[in-house]
């Protein structure tokens, strides 16, 4: 007759591979949704730009988007240009020019310049992502990794970080200061 200490340990066993399995299985549930999420957002890029191209030339400031209507129809709109406005907590990461400040990302883009002006300020080289999610506090799991090596690469792209060496991230030559804005 097994020992009780020893059925538990099996039972213990078993709930621990289950909880592996479905850490795994989440973990590549976040990086499949980080990649779809990217390519929405390239796609409405895309829609906004052609829809900036194609809207009737004039001098005057407005711009036509298209939007899907409720019954599934296009429609397009004329919208007039109005000043920047700061960056809500969902909003796009805009495209880093002089003077812009920091305050125009959201709160977990504000974060990684953050820490990547400290190191420059202490003269520190770049970080990864996977020591960034380490300074956030953050547990190191493929999926916090992955979902700041998305924003990462999404503030290189948009002129805030440069990236030296491959995945490693540093702030971009004229992103310095307080609010990172010149």
């Amino acid at each position: 007759m097994p020992s009780v200490v020893g059925l538990l340990e099996q039972h213990e066993l078993a709930a621990r591979r289950r909880v592996d399995g479905l850490r795994e299985e989440a973990d590549r549930i976040q990086a499949e949704l980080a990649a779809a999420e990217q390519e929405w957002l390239e796609w409405t890029i895309a829609r906004e730009r052609v829809g900036v191209v194609l809207s009737a030339p004039g001098g005057d400031s407005a711009d036509a988007v298209v939007t899907d209507g409720p019954d599934g129809a296009v429609t397009e709109t004329e919208v007039r240009a109005s000043p920047p406005v700061v960056a809500k907590a969902t909003s796009q990461v805009p495209v880093w020019r002089e003077g812009l400040a920091r305050t125009a990302l959201s709160a977990d883009y504000q974060r990684i310049l953050a820490v990547l002006a400290d190191r420059a300020r202490l003269g520190q080289g770049p970080l990864t992502c996977q020591e960034m999610t380490v300074a956030f506090g953050m547990d190191v799991v493929p999926a916090k990794v992955e979902g700041l090596r998305s924003k990462a690469k999404r503030l290189v792209a948009r002129g805030w970080l440069a990236e030296p060496a491959a995945g490693r991230f540093t702030l971009a030559r004229g992103v310095s200061g307080p609010d990172a804005g010149s």
